[in-house]
């Protein structure tokens, strides 16, 4: 028989094919979970109808498509209060309706308060399943309906993905509280007080009543409100600003701030960073996020993982049996305080100190050391992911190492927060002594057209839309030169090209965009990141943060100084060049990158074979090895300690202008 299919005669301003909970598994290269930004909505919407919880259905935002379907159906819309007619009839939302052949379904606007409502159709969507989901990342152009939102003339299936229980209507006292007026439960830390920012800095965070941006995406949520108050001066060797850190994982519903903005993270944002987050909404207020529109106020409210938990757990049972709990978990406010840090022990004589942070009631970060970059540091993270790895731990979703730490990703429901915090504790007390690690690594050899014309794009539509009197603008390559005390630009050409970055991250900005520092201290250029970001980003830019060099995976929002372009690191639907076609991502955590010049018009046509599976990248094995690292800089101290005055003179000195400026307060 032909199943029914939806034929989409007019699109709407955003409609995208999502399903719950996205797309788990690949946070460590940079591939985020995607899925229904209200997630609440999409799983009550499929109950509704009586799906499977991982069905796929439409996320419609601002003003929905109109779908014609070709044979019977059963469909229910929820979310947002939008308008929504069958055949021209208005129709409730939250309930079952029966649809038949050549009937006509027409999700308008909303009523006034929420952003988005979301279609359920019995089976639900068969669309493709990509990286274990059907959602649609439409930044990546994978998932979904052919990776992107929905166009007039598109058809879809319908599939079999029909739950045990009948369809049914979810009685009003249960809908959700949609208001355009906010609170949203968050959890202290991984980065709140004093460590980050100063006790009232915090509270004033917790105090105020913020306001959405226009910018309010499935990437994030910007928000406007009154200025940080920062604990410290500037990011050091992770950047100018306060705000910027050594690149750790992100956990869902992140508040992250990009200089002095926060920006919630939703759940098309990036994985990896080098930012500050001093909250993170629980789990079961992350739909909301999906509801903000711009102008709405916001308050965070801090809460305690107890609550929050509860709050996941009355949130399952309205989604498992259609009705609200009789009994209600309490929205009390805590007061309590521990900078977000639930343990923290000194180094023994075999390993570095250790923190673990709270990182919302699913995720917890995994520190080691001072806030510095240091390999050993990064060597230590990686044998703590590898022996987690080895330990085949169920209860754990994903890791995600950064320079100096480790993002646990966890499941609440099998394993509590102390119990996890015990066995990271547990784990690393078993690791051998840093000094004796050794770990296999490869010298990957890459393009770069250097000061490539759409980098130069990229930071003229940053002058007209963001902000033109920038410090980094017009010439990134002539901030890098001045904050790091360099004679001339080709200084700074010269260096990029001798070094030899060590990859120590994946997923920086998105689809395997490796974060890397240079192996010799000489060659780490030092600068800071945009503030605010820049909306736009070409794909495989290649830039400078802090200490660290980054390709960007793809297209996107980015705050790295610009030096040029490459070839692509991500390869989903084609080969990837290499010993490993069918692995998508190129490159690999303490690979070694060295770049050599070629001219923008031989980059692209690099590019395009790159795509079509034609480019030869040589790539070399190779090990590395922490002693002999040690040893060799032990060797070249003298040397390095005197790029490392000049480069500290220079860095001060732009700190200062910036503070004469009123760029830093």
């Amino acid at each position: 028989m032909t199943p029914t299919r939806l034929v989409v005669e007019t699109p709407g301003l955003s409609t995208t094919v999502q399903d719950t909970p996205g797309r788990i598994g690949y946070w460590m290269v940079g591939v985020p979970p995607s899925g229904a930004m209200d997630d609440r909505s999409l799983r009550v919407a499929n109950r509704v109808v009586g799906n499977r919880a991982d069905a796929a259905g439409l996320e419609c935002s601002v003003l929905g498509p109109t779908v014609r379907f070709t044979g019977d159906a059963v469909v229910a819309v929820g979310g947002a209060p939008f308008d929504v007619t069958l055949d021209e009839r208005p129709v409730p939302l939250w309930s079952p309706m029966n649809v038949q052949a050549g009937s006509v379904l027409r999700i308008g606007s909303s009523a006034g308060v929420g952003l988005r409502a979301y279609l359920a159709v019995r089976g639900g969507l068969d669309v493709p399943v990509v990286l274990g989901s059907r959602a649609t990342f439409d930044l990546g152009g994978f998932g979904g309906h052919r990776g992107r939102a929905l166009e007039a003339g598109d058809e879809i299936a319908v599939g079999d993905l029909v739950g045990e229980r009948v369809p049914s209507p979810l009685p009003p006292a249960a809908w959700p509280q949609i208001t355009g007026s906010w609170e949203i439960a968050v959890t202290e830390g991984p980065h709140a007080a004093p460590d980050y920012f100063t006790a009232d800095g915090y509270e004033r965070l917790l105090a105020c009543e913020w306001t959405v941006q226009r910018h309010a995406a499935r990437s994030g949520v910007r928000l406007d409100g009154p200025t940080p108050g920062w604990a410290r001066p500037d990011g050091g060797e992770a950047g100018l600003h306060p705000s910027n850190i050594h690149d750790n994982g992100y956990a869902f519903g992140a508040v992250d701030f990009t200089g002095d903005t926060p920006v919630i993270l939703g759940p098309d944002g990036p994985s990896l960073g080098g930012f500050t987050c001093p909250a993170v909404v629980v789990a079961a207020d992350r739909w909301k996020l999906g509801q903000l529109a711009p102008g709405d106020p916001v308050r965070l409210v801090p809460t305690s993982l107890s609550t929050a938990r509860a709050l996941a757990r009355h949130d399952d049972d309205v989604v498992s049996r259609l009705r609200t709990p009789t009994v209600t978990p309490r929205r009390t406010p805590t007061t309590a305080r521990d900078g977000g840090v639930l343990a923290s022990e000194l180094g023994s004589g075999h390993g570095p100190s250790i923190t673990v942070r709270r990182a919302g009631d699913e995720f917890v970060l995994v520190e080691y050391g001072p806030m510095t970059l240091d390999l050993a540091l990064r060597a230590r993270v990686h044998a703590l992911e590898s022996a987690i790895v080895a330990a085949g731990t169920d209860e754990l979703v994903d890791l995600t190492a950064g320079i100096r730490s480790l993002l646990v990703h966890f499941d609440p429901d099998r394993i509590t927060t102390d119990e996890l915090v015990e066995l990271v504790l547990r784990t690393d007390e078993a690791l051998p002594a840093t000094d004796e690690l050794e770990i296999g690594s490869r010298i990957v050899h890459l393009p770069l057209s250097w000061e490539d014309p759409a980098t130069l794009e990229a930071i003229h539509r940053y002058m007209e839309v963001v902000r033109d009197d920038a410090p980094w603008c017009p010439s990134n390559l002539e901030f890098i030169r001045r904050i790091n005390g360099l004679d001339s630009v080709d200084d700074v050409r010269r260096i990029v090209f001798d070094a030899s970055f060590l990859v120590l991250g994946l997923g920086d900005v998105y689809l395997g965009a490796p974060v890397a520092t240079p192996l010799d201290p000489r060659h780490r250029l030092v600068t800071t990141k945009y503030n605010p970001a820049r909306t736009w980003t070409p794909e495989n830019a290649v830039g400078i943060g802090g200490a660290y060099l980054c390709i960007y995976g793809m297209e996107g929002p980015g705050g790295y100084q610009f030096v040029g372009r490459t070839i692509p690191v991500w390869y989903l639907d084609g080969p990837t060049p290499g010993e490993d076609p069918e692995t998508p991502w190129l490159l690999r955590t303490f690979d070694q990158i060295r770049f050599h010049p070629v001219g923008a018009d031989e980059l692209l046509d690099q590019r395009k074979r790159a795509r079509a599976g034609e480019l030869a990248v040589e790539i070399e094995p190779t090990r590395f090895s922490l002693d002999g690292h040690r040893r060799w800089l032990e060797d070249e101290a003298d040397e390095i300690e005197a790029f490392r005055s000049v480069q500290r003179e220079a860095f001060a000195a732009e700190r200062d202008r910036w503070i004469a400026s009123g760029e830093l307060s």
